[in-house]
């Protein structure tokens, strides 16, 4: 039996529920915005972190060597490779020619990769200078698998999406699993840098003036960096699975409009 309050009852919860999707009904672009500048912060804070606490940058293999190491993989695999995943976002993209788009992510996404690169060589120059054993611990495992994956995901998505010859029913197959672990990776970066940073403090920390427990300032700034990465990982994530603002299929009425 239902009562006749339990049905207005419903129809409540439902305007509600339709008036609280609307408050949070953001446009791409004011959101874009503020993931640039979340992602501007978090290479800011990284480099200032590095600079302030660590003792700045060098390249004669000192602790001032891999000071780079978490620069180049904040801006690299986490900012610059999540603006690569959001290109197809831009309601722009979703009418003309996609090839100037497909070169955009592409180009972005192989920065990223560069950089991505450099923060390696920068770590595996200050272990091996100083006589310390590379990838022993599980921060290092779970980036070399992210970047390996990364390449992986590089090297398909040019064959598939931008060599002229990958047939179409080639690139309708490949499409879902690059989304995936685009998404994926991304997820994995930030789990990679957030382990890196609470690895790096409990070195830095374990013997000097005040304990990593003890929370001094450096521990702070560093965590809160931690965090915000962690909440830029997460829009861009959330970004990609939004589906209002994903490209509409080519033969969907949106499209060919």
């Amino acid at each position: 039996w239902l009562l006749p309050g339990s049905l207005s009852g419903a129809s409540l919860a439902h305007r509600c529920h339709h008036r609280a999707t609307a408050m949070l009904d953001v446009p791409f672009l004011p959101f874009c915005a503020f993931l640039g500048t979340l992602g501007l912060l978090c290479v800011a804070m990284v480099g200032t972190w590095c600079q302030h606490w660590r003792g700045g940058f060098s390249l004669d293999g000192s602790s001032r060597t891999f000071n780079w190491h978490p620069v180049l993989m904040v801006t690299g695999l986490v900012v610059l490779y999540g603006a690569a995943a959001l290109v197809y976002r831009i309601p722009h993209t979703w009418s003309g020619p996609k090839l100037p788009w497909k070169v955009l992510h592409g180009s972005l996404a192989l920065g990223a990769f560069v950089l991505t690169v450099l923060g390696l060589a920068a770590v595996f120059r200050f272990h091996n200078s100083q006589g310390t054993p590379n990838m022993y611990s599980l921060h290092s495992w779970m980036g070399l698998g992210t970047v390996l994956l990364f390449s992986c995901q590089w090297a398909a998505g040019f064959g598939a999406f931008l060599l002229p010859w990958a047939p179409s029913w080639l690139r309708a197959l490949y499409k879902p699993i690059h989304v995936f672990f685009g998404s994926t990776i991304l997820m994995l970066s930030v789990a990679s840098c957030v382990s890196g940073i609470n690895e790096k403090l409990f070195f830095s920390l374990k013997n000097g003036t005040m304990d990593y427990k003890l929370l001094p300032a450096e521990a702070v700034f560093a965590n809160t960096l931690g965090l915000l990465i962690l909440v830029f990982g997460v829009l861009v994530v959330g970004a990609l699975a939004r589906p209002s603002w994903k490209r509409p299929d080519s033969d969907s009425l949106d499209s060919r409009q």
